[in-house]
């Protein structure tokens, strides 16, 4: 197969069998699905299923991460007919990975939300397969978390992000993307001593125990340190890696409800995430795509970017495992 494929492939998300391998159908046309991998809701002998939660409806600023998923899958298409870079080996290859679509729910029952992402996110795990979910607002990796805590026990975050998403909040039904991670850890899904919050440039006192990289530390001790240190506070206990694209700064993510000067540059993001190889990995999300607030595509192309990295970290502990 190579590029010459293109005068044949199209629609590859509904024309392809195989559940492994390069997509070369022309990146600007056809129908879209992550990295053109097949849509299916099969998952038997599936690795990874990508899948889409357009939700929004628990911001504090500006709205538009309902579009992310669309966009983060339009986006990715560029990537489809390469092996991912920096990587000894190829996920795209390696490992069956399908777009599982988006989860369905009624936009109007907010307070049915919750518990239809965790049975959403649980049904992918019964089958074995991990999850790489694209979002929608931050608020959607409670619910995820909690499919993971029943699988792998109280879990480990490593969480991307300007903002450290644990204030105060104490009414459980409360769809905020602020306050879920305060639920997360008082609830006891999320271990604090052995979790991280990476990018962090907004104040809050209260960390709950949870380890704070800022990202003024990031940028005084570089991404090579901060993924050594990253991988010292969640040693080999199960991770869940959450990318809040709002981690990023501006210059480079600035699709996004509540952006913050001072982030990480894209660059840094990169080279972190690849150095998290070998780190005990689950599952990941990346949130808060807004495409509204970027005529660029840039924010978008960021998110597919991260959740090939996310691909590709679980795929080094799947293949590992499997020898």
């Amino acid at each position: 197969m190579g590029l010459e494929d293109a005068k044949s492939k199209v629609d590859e998300a509904f024309t392809r069998n195989d559940l492994k391998g390069l997509s070369f159908e022309n990146t600007f046309g056809g129908a879209m699905s992550f990295l053109r991998r097949r849509y299916t809701k099969d998952l038997d002998g599936v690795d990874i299923a990508v899948t889409g939660v357009p939700f929004d409806q628990a911001v504090t600023n500006r709205p538009g991460t309902r579009l992310g998923p669309r966009a983060i899958r339009e986006a990715s298409a560029l990537q489809s007919p390469d092996a991912p870079y920096g990587w000894p080996f190829d996920a795209l290859s390696e490992l069956a990975i399908v777009d599982y679509g988006d989860m369905a729910f009624d936009y109007a029952n907010i307070p049915e939300f919750p518990d239809t992402l965790t049975r959403h996110i649980r049904s992918i795990l019964a089958a074995g397969t991990a999850s790489v979910t694209l979002g929608g607002d931050h608020y959607i990796s409670f619910p995820i978390l909690k499919a993971y805590a029943e699988k792998y026990g109280p879990i480990s975050l490593v969480q991307f992000d300007a903002h450290t998403d644990t204030w105060a909040d104490d009414d459980m039904n409360r769809v905020d993307h602020g306050t879920m991670f305060y639920k997360a850890v008082k609830s006891g899904i999320v271990d604090p001593a052995r979790s991280v919050q990476v990018g962090i440039r907004t104040t809050n006192e209260d960390t709950l125990g949870v380890n704070i990289i800022d990202a003024r530390e990031v940028h005084e001790a570089g991404p090579v340190a901060t993924a050594q240190k990253i991988r010292e506070i969640v040693g080999s206990h199960p991770v869940y890696l959450s990318f809040d694209i709002d981690g990023l700064d501006p210059a480079y993510a600035p699709g996004t409800g509540t952006p913050v000067w001072g982030g990480l540059t894209s660059a840094q993001a990169s080279i972190i995430l690849r150095d998290l190889a070998g780190i005990n990995i689950k599952g990941g999300d990346v949130v808060e795509v807004s495409p509204p607030f970027d005529t660029t595509g840039a924010t978008a192309i960021a998110g597919a970017h991260v959740a090939v990295q996310i691909i590709c970290l679980l795929g080094w502990t799947l293949l590992k495992d499997a020898e």
